[in-house]
């Protein structure tokens, strides 16, 4: 048996309403035991230090997915630079009669390269998923 309530009368916002009813109805609990959840959370002693908490959790688990990527960025980066040497070191300049045909050439590789890139982004798999197993 529930203990006896004090009425209550005051007005709230339209879309707060609703937000009200739709989350009662999608706990099958009634308007009052929502707003009484709600109060209670919100005036309760120790309400300070649980939205603590929440961040603190929040803010730890962003900082590790901002460790991932900038793991990710430093393995990109230097990725990038070994390539780029590896390739200045081993493909010498084009004789001025060969450069017409060597940029139609690498205008094709490029379009190549870039549907290639295109349909792994979108199927995978991943270099992630690649070097987790090579890893692992």
């Amino acid at each position: 048996m529930r203990k006896p309530h004090v009425k209550q009368t005051f007005r709230i916002d339209p879309r707060l309403s609703r937000l009200l009813e739709d989350h009662a109805r999608a706990r099958n609990v009634t308007r009052t035991d929502v707003v009484e959840a709600a109060l209670a959370s919100l005036l309760s002693p120790d309400h300070e230090e649980r939205i603590e908490a929440i961040l603190t959790r929040r803010l730890d688990r962003m900082s590790r997915q901002l460790d991932r990527l900038e793991w990710h960025v430093e393995l990109t980066n230097e990725t990038l630079a070994l390539f780029i040497r590896f390739w200045l070191t081993n493909n010498p300049p084009l004789p001025d009669a060969a450069l017409r045909a060597g940029q139609a050439t690498g205008k094709k590789r490029w379009q190549a390269f870039v549907e290639s890139l295109s349909r792994r982004m979108e199927a995978g798999p991943k270099l992630r998923e690649e070097l987790s197993r090579d890893m692992g």
